[in-house]
């Protein structure tokens, strides 16, 4: 039987995707018109790791056919957010960087030692990191967006959601497609597949894809030697294979192997607000170095103008492989099927980076495999479920081992010494004039045997004196080149043993109970090595303390401090990190659902997830002190739901809505504090709102629309220093405690129309929009003002001309096609300002941030801007 109802099943799905949201694009299943769904009943989602119609489904589900995909531009989990309220997805410093929310709840952050809050799943496979799916995800059958803890079945790190993304499957039906795309910002893509039988109980699919595109930013390069004038471009390719085999009528094997590749230069950034240190820039740069402050230092003027010096290069590669095997057993309980998934994967990044975003030679990270990550994994499924009269069950474990391997490496050019002279002298001056700005002031603090009478002279002269003077700025400053090299390895290994089962009380009244039980073991093992004699400035101003201590009193630690910051405190060279720990944890799912007639499906739901402890895969100071252990607590969340499905008007119209209540213990925030990385843990984010959706397939031929509406309201419980793991991080943090947390849109809304129809002649044609509003939300982790955006909307459309038979098809579209203006992630600039200079008295609203004294430089990654183009498509 598994070889008739595969068949079956494919058909079913492929006129759901045609049909259900108003499109004809699925040519296997489109044998004749008269088999299009016009109805809800035939949207079909596996949210329970079951077909299932969406209605019955007591989950807030988005699902998106093929279709429906194509004709708003999705390619990768980024595009996807047009077509999902409540779904914020942003990438960093690398596409290696991208990270998905839900609810205003994700991941925040370039460590491969945090793992995800919301999960990725590749047809049945957990992708331990969000930008895995930051690619072509090639022919896909539908994405289904589960919003909320997804823990009994789809595993820890899904807290947040599951982004469950499922490709199309080999055909026995011989099949061809290809297409062409060109557009703006010099776009090309070429992609195509073919499928068909290779015997009668094997069949094949292939894919290949390519794509390129010019960048979004022009870059002044200032100080060189970076030869690249634009930056952000894309240039991947993926290719895809795949075997079904149908051994027998009880039996299906599906092998799927893949690789992928991006080969790019990213990510520049611009300024959107330039502080009081830009004269330092100026002066040590080629050109401005960056954008000129506004009148007031205010904010900027948008613009794709960015600085950078260094190559932003990167390359990522992806690849796996996996197997699933679906057996039925007739004779067992009534009837089961078991399932096994067996994957295996590494995927790996090189990065070169720019880390101060302007023309100045300050800091940099070169590319050339000593910064980036790979992260090896191999998970086992094994699920065993059935269905009787009044019960459906699941049984299943999951077992899964991941090695990661992180290179972290710095340096610092000609100008990072300068420039630290100049903050340092410049906040001087602020106190004493006598004291000039200046860029020769390090030797000062670093000479060999110096007095506090000594140190005051010098620092007088702007360490200008000859050599031979006792005044004279002799001590080492910092070395250019490399300063560390450091290397990580965390081994993990997880099992669980989970169960799902709904008992069908009566016809009308069911009752779901799910429970999970993982084990969590992990390990680190890291290296921390100065290079190039890097730590002796550091060292030489700790010999230093009484003289510096002598002319700043209390003021020295901090000045000591600039001298010791993680990329040139001593104290890590030759460090070794070991650290072990195991966990246990229980997670799972109670629900009930009552069905008041067959138009009304209500629900209540309990369920508590679980995101996995870690380790801070960086360095780590509090003061000049190394960190003790790099260790972060597993994150826990217990949502409550309550929800109504309806279908309305004859079942062409779906409309359902959910109020959640979500409250996340120890979150996990990864936050960067103007030198480095760090994992906070917040002790309460709550998520309480409201998800609504509708399907409505009109009574105009070939006309339908979706969407939904988010009301998200997510805010930090009100807490205190030490109630953080560190409390030294509070006053860079001060501004979370009873605030709306970051990435958070109280309110988002998607609409989509489909129009799709034939004309006569034997051609047909249509159009589609798809637009997304989001309300402001803040892009910054600590929350500052320079970081809100303000409420925008994108809108994506294409028209489309072909035939009916799908033998060729013209689409001409545009992304963005208002040419929205807006920022993904604002970050503070590397040494260029504080934003919380006193961080020892608090202001009278209880935070350490005022305004006044604000002289922080912001840097943005910008989103995208309007890209247009056509596609030739074939199909055969």
């Amino acid at each position: 039987m598994r070889l008739t109802n595969l068949l079956r099943t494919t058909v079913s799905a492929a006129v759901v995707g045609a049909c259900a949201f108003g499109f004809a694009g699925v040519a296997s299943a489109q044998s004749a018109p008269e088999e299009r769904a016009t109805t809800i009943d035939d949207i079909i989602v596996t949210a329970q790791k079951r077909e299932q119609n969406l209605q019955d489904v007591p989950i807030v589900v988005t699902t998106l056919s093929a279709e429906t995909l194509q004709d708003a531009g999705v390619r990768d989990i980024k595009d996807l957010q047009i077509l999902t309220p409540g779904l914020v997805v942003t990438s960093t410093s690398s596409e290696a960087s991208t990270t998905a929310r839900i609810r205003g709840v994700g991941t925040v952050g370039d460590n491969p030692g945090l793992e995800s809050s919301v999960g990725i799943v590749i047809d049945g496979v957990y992708r331990s990191r969000n930008s895995v799916g930051f690619g072509d995800l090639g022919e896909l059958a539908r994405i289904e967006v589960l919003k909320g803890p997804q823990g009994t079945l789809f595993g820890k790190n899904t807290s947040a959601g599951v982004i469950n993304i499922i490709t199309q499957a080999p055909s026995f039906t011989p099949g061809f497609n290809a297409e062409i795309t060109g557009g703006n910002y010099g776009q090309l893509g070429v992609s195509g597949s073919v499928t068909g039988p290779i015997s009668d109980t094997l069949a094949f699919r292939l894919y290949a894809g390519r794509r390129v595109r010019d960048g979004f930013y022009e870059v002044n390069t200032g100080d060189g030697p970076r030869p690249e004038t634009t930056d952000n471009n894309s240039d991947y390719g993926t290719v895809r294979g795949q075997l079904l085999w149908l051994p027998n009528d009880n039996t299906s094997i599906r092998l799927i192997a893949d690789y992928s590749t991006r080969d790019e230069f990213c990510c520049a950034a611009v300024q959107i607000r330039t502080g009081p240190t830009f004269p330092f820039i100026d002066g040590l740069s080629i050109g401005t170095g960056q954008t000129p402050p506004a009148a007031g230092f205010g904010p900027l003027p948008f613009t794709r103008q960015a600085f950078t010096n260094r190559s932003t290069y990167q390359s990522i590669e992806d690849r796996g492989i996996s197997l699933e095997a679906n057996i039925d057993i007739p004779s067992m309980f009534g009837g089961a099927t078991l399932t096994s998934v067996t994957s295996a994967r590494k995927w790996s990044t090189s990065n070169g980076q720019d880390a101060d975003f302007t023309g100045a030679d300050i800091a940099y990270r070169v590319e050339d495999g000593q910064f980036g990550a790979t992260v090896d994994n191999l998970t086992q499924e094994l699920r065993l479920a059935g269905s009787s009269d009044r019960l459906d069950w699941l049984v299943g474990f999951f077992a899964t081992k991941e090695d990661i391997e992180r290179g972290d490496t710095f340096y610092l050019g000609a100008d990072y010494t300068p420039m630290l002279s100049f903050l340092l002298s410049a906040a001087f001056n602020a106190g004493n004039p006598a004291i000039p700005i200046s860029p020769g002031i390090i030797g000062c603090f670093t000479r060999p045997g110096q007095t506090a009478a000594f140190l005051g002279g010098c620092l007088g002269t702007g360490g200008s004196q000859p050599v031979a003077s006792p005044l004279a700025a002799t001590g080492p400053v910092f070395t250019v080149g490399q300063t560390f090299n450091d290397d990580y390895t965390q081994e993990s290994t997880s099992f669980a043993f989970f169960t799902n089962n709904t008992w069908r009380v009566t016809d009308a009244f069911d009752i779901t109970l799910g429970l999970r039980y993982t084990i969590d073991d992990k390990s680190l093992e890291g290296t921390q090595v100065n290079t190039n004699g890097n730590g002796a400035t550091c060292n030489a101003a700790l010999v230093n303390a009484a003289a510096i201590g002598g002319v700043f009193g209390a003021a020295a630690p901090g000045i000591i401090g600039r001298f010791c910051l993680p990329w040139t405190n001593s104290a890590f060279n030759n460090r070794v990190v070991n650290e072990q720990t195991d966990d246990g944890e229980l997670s799972g799912t109670i629900k009930a659902a009552y069905r008041l007639n067959d138009q009304i499906l209500t629900y209540v739901s309990y369920a508590r997830g679980y995101k996995s402890f870690g380790y801070n895969l960086d360095r780590v100071q509090t003061g000049i002190t190394p960190a003790a252990s790099l260790f972060f607590p597993s994150e826990i969340v217990d949502s409550y739901e309550a929800g109504v499905k309806t279908t309305l008007l004859n079942r062409t119209l779906l409309l359902n809505a959910t109020y959640y209540d979500q409250t996340f213990s120890n979150f996990q925030l990864n936050t960067f504090l103007g030198t480095s990385f760090v994992v906070e843990t917040i002790p309460e984010l709550t998520s309480r709102g409201v998800d609504a959706d509708f399907v409505w397939f009109s009574p105009i031929e070939g006309l339908s629309f979706q969407g939904g509406v988010t009301y998200t309201k997510a805010e930090y419980s009100d807490f205190t220093a030490a109630d953080l793991f560190n409390p030294g991080n509070f006053p860079q943090l001060s501004l979370l405690p009873g605030a709306t947390a970051s990435f958070a849109p109280e309110f988002s809304g998607s609409l989509s129309i489909n129009f799709d129809r034939g004309i006569g002649n034997g051609l047909r044609t249509g159009f589609s929009l798809a637009a997304k509003y989001m309300d402001d939300y803040n892009t910054g982790s600590d929350l500052l003002p320079f970081k809100l955006q303000e409420g925008f909307t994108t809108v994506n459309g294409r028209i489309m001309l072909g035939t009916e038979d799908e033998r060729w098809t013209m689409e001409f579209f545009v992304q963005n096609l208002t040419d929205e203006e807006y920022t993904q992630v604002t970050f503070n600039g590397f040494l260029q300002g504080d934003a919380f200079p006193n961080r020892t008295t608090a202001q009278p609203n209880g935070t350490f941030y005022n305004p006044a004294t604000d002289t922080q430089t912001y840097n943005a990654f910008l989103g995208a801007p309007r890209t247009y183009g056509a596609t030739l498509r074939f199909k055969y």
